[in-house]
């Protein structure tokens, strides 16, 4: 492999409201292409796993309408998902995490339909595929995960691909190494996460997919136990109705019929007095969620970093940059970095910079 080598890339981010495509020549993305999923699109299909056919073939017309040739690409490159606990790193979809990525995890998050779709492209090119960073990477302390139940422990699952990357790209505008920074990011899209970033570590992040932290445009975030026990064994539900409340329709889209920022926004410019509380206790519990990774810093924040889709919304994020302003500088980073920050994986991995990390499950 030569590092002067021009290598071109297929990167597909399967998220929970978009499928995405981008192709790169080395780190120089030549386009993207994004469709967005409305809920009622979604809801058709009774589980993530269910919506891989449906994916596929968006990436397949993505690549048929630009004209593109699968033999072309060096590499191709998907998001991660919830497969074991694993380090941070570039990853072969080998056949273990191609079977864990089917059988195990993928109907709990869209990000696992990724690597999926990507080992079947590969496949027919007769090329690899790989996945990094993916939301299982695991750096919590020890101490983080107790819960004070035995037998259940609290999981590293976050968007550990963005919010290494803004974190990255954060240290390198102030002058800083990574490694050397401690950040507090609050990764705000779909699912929110915030993590604490110690010296290139992500110590302790909510878990935002199994119902902790705060609420999102679409998920419940932590909710008191003992209603939501009573709730369960009431009857009226069936276990995959109370999990799709908590991980699909909870959060914004329960309060007020869509997950959509924008259209609260505009119900906010009507005059929609609830619209406004809900987008006010959304920005509230993320403020809250920082306070929380203050002490788990020590007290000592070199910045706080808002990312994700939500951050292009100067309205939320002054609400809550008025909250927590104080505690450290307050860095906006709107959208996400997550097409580039997969071909930069890959890059180092074909330039020989780095070696591929071997999943074992």
């Amino acid at each position: 492999m030569s590092e002067n080598k021009a290598y071109k890339l297929l990167v597909i981010n399967p998220g929970s409201t978009s499928t995405k495509m981008g192709v790169f020549e080395n780190e120089k993305m030549l386009f993207e292409d994004v469709v967005r999923h409305e809920k009622s699109e979604i809801d058709k299909f009774d589980t993530i796993a269910a919506q891989k056919d449906m994916r596929a073939d968006l990436i397949k017309e993505m690549i048929a309408k630009h004209n593109l040739d699968l033999n072309e690409f060096d590499a191709i490159v998907g998001r991660g998902g919830l497969v074991e606990p694993i380090d941070s790193g570039v990853y072969l979809v080998n056949e273990r995490m191609l079977h864990d990525l089917i059988h195990s995890t993928a109907a709990s998050h869209a990000s696992s339909l990724g690597g999926i779709i990507a080992a079947e492209l590969a496949h027919q090119m007769g090329k690899q595929a790989f996945v990094v960073d993916p939301i299982v990477v695991d750096e919590m302390d020890p101490y983080a995960k107790l819960t004070g139940m035995p037998g259940i422990e609290r999981r590293s699952v976050f968007h550990a691909l963005n919010q290494k990357a803004v974190a990255r790209r954060c240290a390198r505008d102030m002058g800083k190494e990574y490694e050397d920074c401690r950040f507090i990011v609050a990764h705000m899209g779909g699912g929110i996460t915030v993590g604490a970033h110690r010296y290139g570590r992500v110590v302790d992040v909510n878990d935002g997919l199994a119902g902790e932290g705060p609420f999102s445009p679409e998920r419940t975030g932590a909710l008191p136990a003992e209603p939501l026990v009573r709730m369960c064994f009431s009857g009226a539900y069936e276990q995959k109705d109370i999990l799709d409340k908590i991980s699909r329709s909870g959060g914004m889209s329960a309060y007020l019929g869509t997950h959509d920022l924008r259209a609260c926004e505009r119900l906010i410019k009507e005059g929609d007095e609830f619209a406004a509380l809900v987008l006010e206790s959304m920005a509230y519990q993320i403020s809250k969620e920082i306070g929380a990774m203050v002490a788990v810093l020590e007290g000592r924040v070199d910045a706080i970093i808002l990312t994700g889709g939500l951050a292009y919304s100067t309205r939320f994020t002054g609400s809550i940059k008025n909250r927590v302003s104080l505690i450290a500088n307050v860095r906006v980073y709107p959208g996400e970095d997550e097409l580039l920050a997969l071909a930069e994986g890959v890059l180092r991995v074909l330039r020989g910079q780095e070696r591929p990390k071997e999943y074992v499950g």
